[in-house]
């Protein structure tokens, strides 16, 4: 059985609703992905939470003082 067969089977057990969303991803990806847009909100939201992730960034030492102060 390939790859596709099996996801085929297991994707079948699945709610009518999710398999409804796992279709439209499925045929985004096979389109090329035409069918995936983001708002401009959405864009922003993205934007800003990838900014907010890289000013989250740890020194090793930092890290690890975190995690003694969490006692692990």
């Amino acid at each position: 059985m390939s790859k596709i067969e099996k996801a085929w089977t297991e994707l079948a057990k699945l709610p009518e609703n999710e398999q409804d969303v796992v279709a439209d991803a499925i045929l985004d990806y096979a389109a090329g992905g035409q069918g995936v847009e983001l708002s401009d909100d959405q864009v922003a939201e993205v934007e800003r939470r990838l900014a907010e992730h890289e000013a989250a960034t740890l020194t090793i030492t930092e890290l690890r003082a975190r995690l003694r102060k969490l006692g692990v």
